[in-house]
């Protein structure tokens, strides 16, 4: 340690100079990373869904249509030869239209007038289109333009592409928004008109190494893309804080500014690395997810905080120091300043915030489970052109959700009985199969194109319509019933469609809940065992941060509005993770504390003390839930964000109103259960350090 501080110190240059390498190569970097948008590549490969999908490119060589394309104004001529220039654009692999089931010489009037609803309505024309992954922006502008702007484009395939334009430049429209706010918060609660900077620029750095770094993973989901960096930067911000507070100090005690900063680096080293591994294995328990989102935001954050940590550890000080001059002259009076009587206050409103969280907590609980939950992205954001083409189809042609049915071809009655039980079902408005729809005509007198849409040399197609929402109760008791109908005339049958993926992402995420949840309840659990060696602490601090998650998963419940589940899934972790550390640092204090005063002068000097700490870190959290809760366009972003920035708030409540009255409460229990705990037996001996 000491020769790993004085290379620090002698070496500021050097350190800044490869920080800041190193950050520069990793913007070049950013650009290189790969973002998927698609949920449902992270189902596990055994889901149905996932092997039905790839059967379909094998056997197709094309996916379940993602796209819906309107186009008006159009005769029947027009529509078809329109149909082949967007087969055309790039990106696009596949176009279903009117022409795919009826000979088009038919007149109108004579033909299934329920299939001619799906794909046209008074001089409108609706196409079925499908578009490669990782093409969609591209193909989706290629149709714009081919269509003169006239086309209003829904579906999956147009959600990704919406949110590929637009997820970079929200990432960096939050950050703008963000930063400042928490520059403001940082110059009111600290004495330095310039550390805040330094805070930022540490973090900052590693915040941009993070991201570069993510070019050696292949991908990132959009998930991850604009989430990671804002917690990140929100959750490592104490580091920054605590050692250059520690810095301040030890000025006051030794001679020399370098002296003075090797103290405080070996005083942070632990104290910190404490801090951190609680917030790591927060994040590490999203690993084990079999949902891969799970996997890929927990890597991604957990490589933040190390990076973070280690930018703390070396960067921050050759900063620092190169900076000290600076910081010397900026340094200003606490302009907010809770005051010594703060304690006081919250230790005597103790039992009825304690009571108030005892009545709540069951409630809460049972119904944060109860709440419904979407699986997917959630509803299209009207402000984007995505959310107001999708409203536009939806008010002409109504709301239309496919599956696509795959079973082995040769058995054409069987094929056809199965695609007359799907027409039966409930929400189901179409069905299409070639023994069903144009098995009248003999093979041989129909284009290859046509057979080629129903027809594999394997496997069968029957596609079908439901007016359903991707998701819900509706669109997943839907997916049941044809799978059970496909089963009941197939030994192999498959289905897919963006409902089948969120029926089986429902399946998996549902199971992850419960196995991630206790999986960071442990690791924490464990890692407060050997910080605090106390058999009733690590119990009274998860259950204050466990209170605080519960009621702020129940507000949905309470709010009849749905809940994006991937939020709830990731915020168990991260609000246990990231203010577990309020607590901690509050029981850090009151230990201390309690080896020279009673309980309750503990309690209130504790409380007193590091109560601005808590506030500081708290607020910059809460602000970066409420960036990203009002400024992204992803449902599923934003909702994480306001469930980060509620349950921000709750565990600063929890930790400041009734883990004071657990503390003292269960303190002679504490004394006991606690090696060496060391507390002051005689009250009267105590000492107010106030």
């Amino acid at each position: 340690m000491d020769k790993l501080t004085r290379a620090i110190t002698r070496h500021k240059k050097v350190v800044i100079a490869v920080f800041l390498a190193a950050m520069l190569i990793s913007a070049v970097l950013i650009a290189g990373v790969r973002v998927n948008f698609d949920l449902t590549d992270y189902l596990p490969a055994d889901s149905e869904s996932t092997i039905a999908l790839d059967l379909m490119y094998d056997e197709f060589g094309s996916g379940v249509p993602n796209t819906r394309v309107m186009v008006p104004d159009l005769t029947l001529t027009e529509a078809a030869a329109l149909k082949r220039d967007i087969a055309a654009v790039e990106g696009v692999s596949g176009v279903m239209w009117l022409d795919d089931v009826q000979d088009l010489s038919t007149p109108v009037e004579v033909m299934d007038e329920a299939t001619v609803e799906q794909y046209w309505r008074d001089g409108t024309a609706m196409y079925d289109v499908t578009i490669d992954e990782g093409m969609e922006s591209r193909a989706v502008a290629g149709i714009y333009e081919l269509t003169d702007n006239k086309a209003a484009i829904g579906g999956n395939a147009a959600n990704t592409a919406s949110m590929q334009n637009l997820v970079v430049s929200e990432v960096v429209g939050i950050l703008l928004i963000m930063v400042p706010l928490a520059i403001v918060i940082l110059l009111v609660t600290t004495t330095s008109w310039i550390s805040p900077f330094l805070f930022l620029s540490a973090i900052g750095v590693a915040v941009i190494i993070n991201m570069g770094t993510n070019v050696f993973s292949g991908e990132i989901s959009f998930v991850t893309q604009s989430v990671s960096p804002i917690m990140q930067l929100a959750v490592s911000l104490d580091y920054a804080i605590f050692l250059l507070n520690s810095f301040s100090r030890h000025r006051e005690e030794v001679p020399t500014s370098e002296e003075a900063m090797r103290l405080a680096i070996k005083e942070s080293f632990s104290s910190i690395a404490a801090s951190a591994a609680t917030t790591l294995f927060g994040f590490m328990a999203l690993m084990f997810m079999r949902f891969g989102i799970g996997a890929d935001l927990g890597i991604n954050l957990v490589k933040g905080i190390i990076l973070s940590y280690i930018s703390v550890m070396v960067f921050l000080p050759a900063l620092s120091l190169a900076c000290v001059k600076w910081l010397d002259k900026s340094t200003h009076k606490p302009i907010i300043h809770p005051g010594k009587r703060l304690g006081k206050v919250f230790v005597a409103v103790r039992i009825p915030a304690l009571i108030l969280v005892l009545l709540m907590v069951v409630p809460c609980y049972l119904a944060q489970t109860r709440a419904d939950f979407l699986y997917g992205n959630g509803e299209p954001d009207p402000r984007t052109d995505y959310g107001r083409d999708t409203e536009l189809i939806n008010e002409t042609f109504g709301v239309s959700n496919n599956l696509v049915i795959l079973v082995p071809r040769g058995n054409p009655g069987a094929e056809a009985q199965l695609a007359s039980e799907l027409a039966d079902i409930n929400h189901v408005t179409s069905v299409l199969s070639y023994a069903g729809t144009v098995g009248a005509v003999p093979e041989g007198f129909l284009d290859e194109s046509i057979v080629s849409q129903f027809y594999s040399d394997d496997y069968a197609r029957i596609i079908l319509y439901t007016d359903t929402a991707e998701e819900g109760d509706e669109a997943f008791a839907v997916v049941e019933q044809v799978r059970a109908a496909a089963r009941k005339y197939y030994s192999e049958s498959w289905v897919c469609g963006q409902s089948a993926n969120l029926y089986d992402m429902r399946d998996v995420v549902t199971a992850d809940s419960t196995l991630v949840n206790w999986i960071a309840i442990g690791f924490i659990f464990l890692t407060l065992l050997v910080t605090f060696k106390s058999l009733t602490l690590p119990f009274i601090l998860i259950f204050v941060i466990e209170s605080a998650i519960w009621i702020n998963l129940s507000v949905p419940y309470f709010s009849d509005t749905p809940l994006v589940y991937i939020g709830y899934l990731v915020i168990n972790t991260v609000q246990l993770g990231a203010t577990i550390d309020y607590a901690i640092l509050m029981t850090n204090g009151y230990m201390a504390n309690r080896r020279t005063m009673g309980k309750r002068l503990a309690v209130q000097n504790t409380l007193s003390t590091n109560f601005e700490s808590v506030l500081t870190s708290g607020l910059i959290l809460t602000t970066a839930g409420l960036c990203l809760g009002l400024e992204s366009s992803l449902e599923v972003v934003a909702e994480l964000g306001i469930l980060l920035a509620r349950g921000t708030l709750l565990s600063m409540a929890m930790v400041v109103l009734a883990l004071p009255a657990l503390l003292m409460i269960f303190d002679p229990l504490t004394a006991r259960l606690t090696h060496r705990a060391g507390f002051l037996k005689s009250p009267d001996k105590e000492v107010n350090t106030q």
